[in-house]
């Protein structure tokens, strides 16, 4: 009999906001382009105060759970857990999960449906700042998400998945850091396999040692851009990237944008080709690409076919503003693969 759940995640519950600049307003702002940089409150406010004017649309985030909605709406069963608090964002967050089929930590319900005991605070936001070259820059405010730690696992369900994933931005938070080496430890104990995504450049860039932690002994398989593999690794040279990849996990997928992405599978090198597009909003790529990657890993369609069903995902999501693709949609791209 098989596990209860294909993938169980743990990341950062953050509520998406949107908004279209020009790189000049970044200028303006003093916000750095291309990288998630983590603000405090008042900050985080101050810029939605003057983004006003450019405001887009508002909708539940937070890298891995962008990998598992993804999962859920390919028909992936997935078990979430994360961190919101009882206001306003935290209670849109909670139903965003449950209506995208995904269950969590935070599912108990009340007579009308809503969560029964949501901890006193503020939900975490991420200032999703989109330029016409389609990059995408964030200003993040952690807000409770920030003490995100091992009480927010749930280790019976856990142990009922096939796979564990953990995005990297959890090794900001001590507390975080330190709930994603325990669910990577029960995950090996119980023979669940384990996954991470490094997220960003800014993670490899500024907590290489806090991911090594993270990713421990091994993992099963890792997923980067190659910006992160080569900062990582500390080197320019592809080759030498994805040499120190091996020595972290027994597989990987590396995305390189227009050029595609390259799967190691344990022994082979998939190079995986992508469909040229017109990319307006690179925001969730990784995501997505991680998420329809698992989907096929657990439904047994290897490496190779996942790997495609994963690029045919990213490409189209590159192709429309947020991180996230109707799901007739998605799962129209499994008839593509079979």
């Amino acid at each position: 009999m098989g596990r209860k759940y294909d993938v169980y995640g743990v990341g950062n519950a953050l509520v998406d906001m949107e908004f279209t600049v020009t790189p000049e307003q970044l200028q303006t702002l003093g916000i750095e382009k291309g990288v998630m940089t983590l603000v405090e409150e008042v900050r985080e406010n101050e810029l939605i105060a003057q983004l006003a004017p450019h405001r887009g649309k508002q909708s539940g985030g937070g890298s891995a759970a962008n990998t598992m909605v993804a999962l859920a709406q390919l028909g992936g069963k997935g078990f979430y857990s994360c961190k919101v608090a009882d206001d306003e964002a935290g209670r849109f967050y909670l139903r965003d999960l449950w209506d995208c089929g995904l269950e969590t930590n935070l599912h108990q319900e009340d007579s009308e449906g809503l969560p029964s005991a949501l901890p006193q605070g503020t939900t975490g936001k991420c200032l999703v700042l989109i330029t016409p070259d389609a990059d995408r820059t964030m200003n993040t405010f952690l807000g409770i998400t920030a003490s995100l730690g091992a009480e927010e696992l749930n280790p019976k369900a856990l142990a009922d998945s096939d796979y564990l994933y953990l995005e990297g931005y959890l090794v900001t938070s001590p507390t975080a850091k330190a709930a994603a080496i325990q669910a990577r430890e029960l995950a090996q104990e119980k023979g669940v396999k384990t996954s991470l995504s490094l997220s960003d450049p800014n993670m490899t860039r500024y907590f290489k040692e806090g991911l090594l932690e993270m990713i421990g002994p091994g993992l099963d398989f890792l997923f980067a851009n190659e910006t992160e593999a080569l900062t990582l690794a500390g080197t320019e040279d592809l080759t030498a990237a994805l040499d120190y990849c091996k020595t972290l996990a027994k597989g990987f997928a590396i995305t390189r944008g227009a050029e595609g992405s390259l799967i190691f599978d344990g022994e082979t090198l998939l190079k995986i080709p992508t469909t040229p597009v017109q990319a307006i909003d690179t925001v969730g790529a990784g995501d997505m690409y991680a998420g329809a990657f698992l989907y096929g890993l657990t439904q047994g369609l290897g490496y190779g076919k996942a790997g495609q069903l994963a690029s045919l995902a990213a490409a189209q999501v590159v192709t429309a503003y947020g991180p996230r693709l109707e799901t007739e949609v998605l799962r129209g791209f499994l008839t593509q693969i079979q």
